[in-house]
């Protein structure tokens, strides 16, 4: 409870410390005078959700990193394909993987019952990423809010931008900074991986080529994962073998005994720059905690559409 508290307070004053551009038109007030009851119809619909499958906690978050790294946090991701809109759902990164649409669409039609035509899917999502994390044991902020919704989607930027599972410690870094985000937020939000599953397709070439990770940690991982591609693609597995439906440091814990699932994850601890950080978060959940906290609020700030730009969608699947 004293590392919930720490991470709250740490937050309220970066909230207030950390405007700039856009983003200083995002408040966590925003809607108290026009949709008062936001948060309660967010929870609504999204706590039933989660007690039928905590994994959609885990989905949830990663659809909120997932579209703030493509053109902003912006609801692009959760626009379905449509004449003259070539949709992000089927791009690699998020193709047979990307889940909890379902869920969000639930949550919006609870927010546009309270309060019609006020509350972006983008905002849906960034409230119910932070929500999630709650509701798995995580730390709570106060999420910025009063962004507007894109028109536009970028197929391609789903491609190019979001860091693929075979990362290394460099490229992770490069594709953090260009969206304002430092190797200290990256190696923080990595910690999202405490919770949710990958899929085979993501994991095989690190349990079978690569030579840091613990063996008899890759042999229980090959069991439901066969070499051959196309065969078990789909297979999932845990990100953390011990407690995938529960956000604390033990993703850390992993990493540091070479059990990452990952490639892209052992690459934070590897005998890189990134691995006295690693130790940190394993000796302190507090210092994890606070410092995702502030790598949440800042992924938040990512290109957010405000003012007359975009639009507030009444369905989060299609334009107005």
């Amino acid at each position: 409870m004293a590392a919930r508290a720490t991470a709250i307070v740490f937050s309220l004053v970066l909230a207030l410390a950390i405007a700039g551009g856009a983003s200083a038109q995002l408040s966590t007030g925003f809607y108290s005078n026009s949709c008062p009851n936001m948060l309660t119809a967010v929870r609504s619909a999204l706590r039933p959700a989660i007690a039928r499958e905590r994994r959609v906690g885990a989905s949830i978050v990663r659809l909120f990193f997932h579209d703030c790294f493509v053109q902003g946090c912006d609801a692009s991701l959760l626009l379905d394909d449509a004449p003259g809109i070539q949709g992000e759902k089927n791009a690699v990164p998020n193709k047979n993987s990307a889940r909890g649409f379902d869920v969000i669409d639930a949550i919006k039609a609870a927010v546009e019952k309270a309060c019609p035509g006020v509350v972006s899917c983008a905002d849906v999502l960034a409230v119910a990423a932070e929500e999630s994390v709650v509701a798995l044991g995580g730390p709570s902020w106060e999420v910025k809010v009063g962004r507007r919704d894109s028109t536009t989607a970028s197929f391609n930027g789903a491609n190019n931008d979001i860091p693929p599972p075979t990362s290394g410690l460099a490229n992770l870094t490069s594709l953090f900074a260009a969206k304002g985000l430092s190797q200290k937020d990256m190696v923080a939000l990595s910690g999202a991986h405490t919770i949710g599953l990958a899929r085979c397709t993501n994991f095989r070439g690190h349990i079978y080529n690569d030579t840091d990770i613990d063996t008899g940690f890759a042999r229980s991982r090959q069991s439901n994962c066969p070499r051959t591609t196309g065969s078990g693609d789909n297979n999932l597995a845990p990100l953390d073998l011990q407690t995938p439906t529960v956000f604390e440091n033990a993703y850390y814990k992993n990493l540091v005994q070479k059990r990452a699932l990952l490639h892209s994850d052992q690459e934070l601890f590897n005998g890189g720059v990134a691995d006295a950080q690693v130790r940190s978060y394993v000796s302190s959940q507090e210092a994890f905690f606070k410092d995702f906290v502030v790598g949440m609020i800042k992924m938040g700030d990512v290109a957010p559409l405000t003012g007359s730009n975009g639009q507030i969608r009444k369905n989060c699947r299609r334009i107005n």
